[in-house]
C-alpha cells in the first residue's frame, strides 16, 4: 500500500460569498491510495468554518496508515467501519479517504462505480449552477456570464425578496434559494409566499439548525419545499430531519464520504424525503464521485468543477446543458498532474 497527499489552492471565478463569509481561493486535500496495482483518488475541502485544515486532515489520515495498509485489499464500506471509530472527529478526512477507496476499488472491479451499483445514467439530474451573495448588478452579471437553466441562490441579507425580483427579470430559469440559516420563522414564512411566484423550487436551510420549533411552525405554514441541509449534517439527522423537511442536502465531506452517503439517501428515501447531494466548491475529483451517485437523486449541486478556474482533474464534467461520464473506471477522476 502507498499513500500520498497533495494539496491545492484552488481559485474561483469570481469572489464566493455566503453569510457565513467570502473566499476567492479554496484549498483542497487529494489523497492518493495504491494498492501496488490500481490507484484512487479522494479529495476533501478545507474550510474555516467547520475548524477543517489540509493539515488536520493529513495527520488524521496517518494515524490509520497501518489500518489501511492491512485492509488495503477489502471493500471500501469494510475499510470504513475499520477506519471510522479513529477518524470520527474529522469526517472531511474520512471522506477524502472513503472516495478514494471507492475510485480504487471500481478500478480494481473494472467497473464505475454507478456500474457496480446496479445504476442507470441515462436520465440523471442537473446541477445547478450557484450564483453567491453580492451586489444585484454583479449577480446579474454571474447570471449573464453563465446562461444555465438552473440556478441556486445564496441569500441571507435584509433585501433577498428585491434581489430575486430583480434576478428574475433578467432569466426564465428556475431558481433554488439557499438562506444557509439566516432567516426567522416568520421571514420564512412571508418569504415562501413571494418566491413561490417567482418560479423558485424550493427553500434551503432557511432557519438555524435545531430549530425544531420554528421549523415545526414553517413546514405547516410554507408555500414552497423545504431542503434541510446544517440541519442534516450525519446519519442519524435523516430520521430527525423527516418531520419538518421535505428533502434532505447530503454533503459526502460532512457526512464522512460516500459509504454513509449511499446508507443516508436509501434512509432518507424509506422515508419519503426527497434527496440531494451537494458539493463544497471542490475540484473534478470531488464532482466525479457525486456524480456516480446522480442516478440515485432528485437534486443535485456539483458545480464545484464550474466554479473554479483551475480544475485539477478530468472526470464526471456538466456543460452543454448535459452531465458527461468519462470512459474509466471507479469515480472517473484522473489528475492532470500525476498521471
Amino acid at each position: 500500500m502507498k499513500i500520498a497527499y497533495r494539496s491545492f489552492n484552488l481559485e474561483l471565478k469570481n469572489t464566493f460569498t455566503i453569510n457565513h463569509g467570502s473566499r476567492d481561493f479554496q484549498e483542497t486535500l487529494i489523497v492518493i491510495l495504491s494498492d501496488g496495482e490500481f490507484t484512487g483518488y479522494g479529495e476533501a475541502a478545507a474550510t474555516v468554518y467547520y475548524g477543517v485544515t489540509v493539515d488536520k486532515m493529513i495527520a488524521s489520515i496517518r494515524s490509520v496508515e497501518p489500518i489501511i495498509s492491512e485492509n488495503i485489499h477489502r471493500t471500501p464500506e469494510e475499510l470504513w467501519e475499520l477506519t471510522f471509530p479513529h477518524l470520527k472527529d474529522n469526517p472531511f478526512a474520512q471522506c477524502a479517504l472513503d472516495i478514494a477507496m471507492h475510485d480504487l476499488h471500481g478500478k480494481r472491479n473494472d467497473l464505475p462505480l454507478y456500474k457496480m451499483w446496479g445504476l442507470d445514467i441515462s436520465n440523471v439530474p442537473l446541477t445547478n449552477y450557484t450564483i453567491g451573495i453580492d451586489t444585484v448588478d454583479k449577480m446579474v452579471n454571474k447570471i449573464r456570464e453563465f446562461p444555465w437553466p438552473l440556478y441556486k441562490i445564496k441569500l441571507g441579507t435584509e433585501d433577498d425578496i428585491a434581489i430575486v425580483k430583480e434576478l428574475r427579470k433578467h432569466t426564465d430559469s428556475v431558481f433554488r434559494l439557499d438562506a444557509n440559516a439566516a432567516w426567522t420563522v416568520e421571514q420564512a414564512i412571508e418569504n415562501s409566499e413571494a418566491l413561490k411566484e417567482l418560479n423558485v423550487e424550493f427553500l434551503e436551510q432557511p432557519l438555524k439548525p435545531g430549530d425544531v420549533e420554528g421549523m415545526q411552525e414553517l413546514f405547516q405554514k410554507s408555500k414552497l419545499p423545504l431542503i434541510a441541509d446544517e440541519s442534516c449534517i450525519v446519519e442519524s439527522d435523516v430520521e430527525k430531519c423527516a418531520p419538518y423537511f421535505h428533502g434532505v442536502n447530503i454533503k459526502l465531506t460532512k457526512c464522512a464520504g460516500i459509504t454513509p452517503g449511499r446508507r443516508m439517501i436509501k434512509n432518507a428515501r424509506s422515508l419519503g424525503l426527497k434527496v440531494m447531494v451537494g458539493c463544497m466548491t471542490e475540484s473534478s475529483v470531488s464532482m466525479s464521485a457525486i456524480g456516480q451517485l446522480l442516478p440515485m437523486l432528485d437534486y443535485v449541486d456539483m458545480d464545484g468543477g464550474l466554479l473554479i478556474r483551475n480544475d485539477i482533474a478530468e472526470g464526471v464534467k456538466v456543460y452543454d446543458g448535459k452531465v458527461h461520464f468519462p470512459d474509466r473506471n471507479g469515480t472517473g477522476a484522473k489528475l492532470f498532474k500525476f498521471e
